[in-house]
């Protein structure tokens, strides 16, 4: 055999003796081939022993004649067998095996083991999603109507007592949503600068604020309805004012206003006042008139617009903080859009007055149907609306609809919110352009600090 593992093309030094493990081979340079002792020939003419030199083809080309002999093929048998383990051992493996951690012979007698063993392949099976589990790609934030569910699974089994009406379900939802990401922001992040946007008349205006700014601008506005169901006023008694904006401004100059995180306390008790007080106190109060000042919303609607507001802050903060927030379930979406839908008739109104949107077509009578705007919306929390234009005591009608404007749902919403101009809003449009027009920006002026 040659030094490469080849034979000689004579035969005549072949390696006798028996079989045995290759120590390292050298390189090819270091090999000092003159100084490696070779074994004793057998007598001219006589045979090797049977069994001492492995048969191997005799490759045509000459090579140097000194080898280092190869490790022998492990026997096919080998290679193929099965370990024979007890029950006890081959179930103590299904961990390993579902993390593909077993060796080749122990996955082989696992799975063989798996054919015959109802409860353990019940076992490997139940292991097996677990390991997908903890290999997922997809997000781990909770999804946002977990809460929801959780809740009417609980009510579920034993209802409340006083349940929380129907009416107040997104504006608990919401402020739930709110506190989980103030409580998992820390202390410094309550000082993050963060810019309210809104429009007013035909243009964008901002104000800068802070993390604790915005839950103290959410607690000035909450208190109109505190007030209005006979709870204290956060800004104390006295001359206070009604407009949302001067209450904020009043609340932000206040030397009794913490900038800190301390502000989350007096917001959360405060908003489980009012779902507190409006579940005891009946169904006649979802009337009960909230004043804003320059418009009153019965309380049903002041808690589906404080609602809204909620969840379109808490999206301000998380961007503040890089904080993943997701828009409300279907159902509470699709309940704020039908609010924006229905004061869209009388923010066209106030605009007509304004000088900042086209003259009234066609007047009907009070309760009538009159020249309609199609608001499809699509997606998340979609569904159909008929805008009347030309006076808010028309009634919306598909038959009178003279242009239609599509819009996603999330995307309207940030549109009611003032977070996209009227010119950006991404809307499908058909039909009169100045009704389109004059929709989408009336939609724009719903927003305000």
């Amino acid at each position: 055999m040659s030094g490469d593992g080849r034979e000689s093309e004579g035969g005549e030094e072949e390696v006798r003796g028996a079989r045995r493990i290759p120590g390292p081979r050298g390189a090819a340079d270091d090999l000092d081939l003159e100084s490696v002792p070779l074994p004793p020939l057998p007598p001219p003419g006589s045979a090797a022993p049977a069994g001492s030199v492995p048969e191997q083809s005799v490759p045509e080309q000459s090579v140097p004649e000194q080898s280092v002999p190869e490790p022998p093929e492990a026997p096919e048998a080998l290679m193929t067998s099965v370990p024979d383990l007890p029950h006890r051992v081959l179930k103590a493996l299904l961990g390993a095996w579902a993390l593909s951690a077993c060796s080749a012979e122990e996955t082989a007698a696992v799975e063989e083991h798996l054919t015959a063993c109802a409860p353990c392949a019940d076992e490997a099976l139940r292991l097996r999603d677990a390991v997908g589990l903890l290999h997922t790609d997809g997000s781990l934030d909770l999804d946002p109507t977990l809460r929801s569910r959780v809740i009417d699974g609980c009510l579920g089994r034993r209802p409340a007592r006083i349940p929380v009406p129907e009416w107040a379900a997104p504006y608990d939802a919401e402020t739930a949503r709110l506190d989980a990401l103030l409580r998992d922001i820390g202390d410094s992040e309550w000082h993050a600068p963060v810019r309210l946007r809104w429009f007013e008349e035909e243009r964008e205006v901002s104000r800068r604020t802070t993390v604790a700014g915005v839950i103290g601008h959410l607690t000035a506005v909450d208190g109109l309805l505190s007030a209005a169901l006979g709870l204290d006023d956060p800004l104390g008694g006295g001359d206070t004012p009604l407009d949302p904006t001067e209450r904020t401004e009043r609340y932000w100059s206040s030397k009794r206003r913490p900038p800190t995180r301390a502000v989350r306390e007096p917001w959360r008790a405060q908003s489980h006042e009012l779902i507190r007080t409006a579940s005891f106190a009946g169904r006649n109060v979802a009337e009960a008139s909230v004043s804003y000042g320059a418009f009153a919303l019965p309380l049903q609607d002041a808690l589906l617009d404080r609602a809204f507001e909620c969840w379109v802050h808490g999206g301000d903060i998380a961007d503040a903080v890089d904080y993943p927030y997701e828009a409300p379930s279907a159902a509470h979406l699709h309940r704020m859009i039908d609010l924006a839908a229905r004061l869209l008739p009388a923010a066209l109104a106030g605009r007509r007055r304004s000088g900042l949107a086209g003259p009234a077509k066609d007047l009907v009578t009070a309760g009538a149907p009159g020249r309609s705007v199609h608001l499809e919306i699509e997606g998340h929390g979609g569904g159909d609306w008929y805008i009347a234009l030309d006076s808010p005591a028309a009634v919306g009608s598909p038959e009178r609809a003279v242009a239609q404007v599509a819009l996603d749902g999330v995307e309207f919403c940030r549109l009611a919110a003032g977070h996209i101009s009227p010119v950006e809003a991404a809307a499908g449009q058909e039909g009169d352009r100045e009704a389109i027009r004059d929709v989408l920006f009336a939609t724009a002026s719903l927003s305000r600090l």
